[in-house]
């Protein structure tokens, strides 16, 4: 029997640029949330969950961010639950917006869990470039398409105004300053400890069980080879074998090549995330205010905030 094309047939994938010419309509400076939404839910989803993967795990190179991780013993004992309650509450903000009833209850949850802690203005805002720029790097590699200059723009204002709700300082004033910013930050802070190579492990593991148990060493390798090597000193990671890095690019490209003979999406991967584990009812089923780590016990003081007259 002969073998199915992988492209569809023409009638469906005529309108595959239907989102695209949607965001040339809009102004990103006024419309950054609709155009973000659209990027992240119906153009890119996968490619924005994996970006955003990373870019939490960048954040884990940080000494002072991988130390506070550790003392709270959040990824030892429930790795998957701080993923998923990480994913479900951008999710929120992405899909209804910071300023909407879901958003800001999103936006509380994630102050409440930050304000706790003795955290400094210049790690919140390093993690903030961080979820504007590793999306913009992974699909300028990775994507169907390039992002467009309104979608960079929009992910910068969107992550703008959600920084501005964090109460985070010091936010640069445009892409450019921001991106010096965050080279600098890690050319500065990036350094190997032992505190960045557990919970570099800790979440390593966390992806490594999403998969079948002979799978796990190749995934193990794949994602190693999708770190840098600033991020593998800082963890301590071993390099992966030297072929593994040219053929997960290959895949990679491969499946972007597929995707542009597909037809646009129709409903947002926003509220539909069907690798949560933790919630597998989701978006149903549970109250949005309980999403979040729980009051940490057993940690030592040093790591928690100092009450304030303003306080």
């Amino acid at each position: 029997m002969p073998l199915l094309p992988l492209a569809p047939p023409a009638a469906l994938r005529r309108d595959r640029t239907r989102w695209l010419r949607r965001i040339a309509e809009l102004d990103p400076e006024t419309d950054y949330h609709t155009i973000y939404r659209i990027s992240v839910g119906y153009e890119f989803p996968w490619d924005y969950n994996r970006a955003l993967e990373l870019a939490l795990y960048r954040t884990y190179c940080v000494p002072s961010i991988s130390a506070l991780l550790d003392a709270t013993g959040e990824f030892s004992r429930c790795g998957q639950k701080r993923y998923d309650d990480t994913s479900i509450l951008m999710n929120e903000m992405t899909e209804h917006g910071v300023d909407s009833e879901r958003g800001r209850q999103s936006l509380r949850n994630i102050n409440r869990m930050h304000n706790r802690y003795d955290i400094s203005n210049g790690d919140m805002l390093y993690v903030l470039s961080t979820f504007v720029f590793e999306p913009i790097d992974w699909i300028a590699q990775y994507g169907w398409r390039d992002l467009t200059e309104a979608e960079r723009r929009a992910g910068y204002l969107y992550y703008r105004e959600v920084g501005k709700r964090m109460n985070i300082r010091d936010i640069p004033a445009d892409l450019d300053s921001f991106r010096e910013f965050k080279d600098a930050y890690e050319r500065e802070h990036f350094r190997y400890t032992d505190t960045n190579a557990r919970v570099g492990q800790a979440t390593l593991d966390v992806f490594r069980a999403w998969f079948p148990a002979p799978l796990r060493p190749a995934a193990d390798a794949g994602v190693r080879a999708l770190l840098d090597e600033s991020m593998l000193e800082a963890f301590g990671f071993a390099r992966p074998p030297r072929w593994v890095r040219p053929m997960v690019r290959a895949l990679l490209r491969m499946r972007a090549g597929i995707l542009t003979q597909m037809p646009p999406r129709r409903t947002s991967r926003l509220s539909d995330d069907r690798g949560n584990r933790t919630y597998p009812g989701y978006p149903h089923g549970y109250a949005l205010e309980s999403i979040g780590a729980a009051e940490p016990v057993d940690i030592d003081e040093k790591w928690l905030r100092k009450p304030t007259r303003a306080d």
